[in-house]
């Protein structure tokens, strides 16, 4: 049974969350072969203020863009 685990930023809509997901599912399948039954695809969001890159957090860096 394949699990696949994104972590991603909070912010985009369900809607490009549920395509994300319905695209990592039949690549899956088509990679490995695995039935589409046994894919799992869990999709995390994380706050900007909890996910830090390159020193800063996603927040941070967003709000120095704006200044």
């Amino acid at each position: 049974m394949p699990l696949v685990q994104i972590s991603i930023a909070e912010g985009r809509s369900q809607d490009d969350l549920r395509s994300l997901m319905g695209e990592v599912h039949e690549a899956v399948v088509r990679a490995i072969g695995a039935p589409e039954a046994s894919v799992r695809v869990l999709v995390t969001e994380v706050p900007p203020t909890q996910w830090l890159s390159g020193g800063q957090t996603l927040a941070e860096k967003a709000a120095a863009a704006k200044a």
